[in-house]
Parts: structure tokens; sequence; C-alpha cells
């Protein structure tokens, strides 16, 4: 998701931020996140500071992508 920089620094968000330096510039590719910042790497997903979030997200966007794509896996 995209949010703009004024509503970044100016609205309270609850946004991931870098483990490393704190930032929020983050970049999130194949399974992980990058932080612009100081260039840490870790796991997406994972956010040890936050609240565990409900399951289910990742494999509904699995399974989108299997019918989009033509796959014919199933994620239980």
């Amino acid at each position: 998701m995209l949010i703009c920089p004024d509503c970044q620094r100016t609205h309270d968000l609850d946004l991931d931020t870098c483990t490393t330096c704190g930032s929020i510039a983050l970049i999130c590719r194949l399974g992980e996140v990058e932080c612009r910042s100081c260039g840490a790497v870790r796991l997406a997903g994972s956010r040890p500071e936050s609240p565990a979030r409900p399951d289910g997200l990742a494999d509904e966007v699995a399974a989108a992508l299997d019918r989009v794509l033509g796959r014919l896996t199933s994620h239980a």
C-alpha cells in the first residue's frame, strides 16, 4: 500500500518499521522486506515488534495467484 509522505509524518498510523533503524521506508518483494534507509532485510510477514495478525491473507493471495496463473496446486 502506498501512503503519501505527508500522511506518514502527520498521522498516527500503525506502519511497519525497520527493526534495525526504525525507518518506515520499506520495500516488500518476493517474500522479503528491505529497508530503503539502512538496507536491512527480513522475511515478509515477520513483525516481531507488533501483535500477531490473523492468518489466512497469504493463503488467499496464493490461491488467487494460482487461479490467475492457472496453477493446479491447492493451499490448505
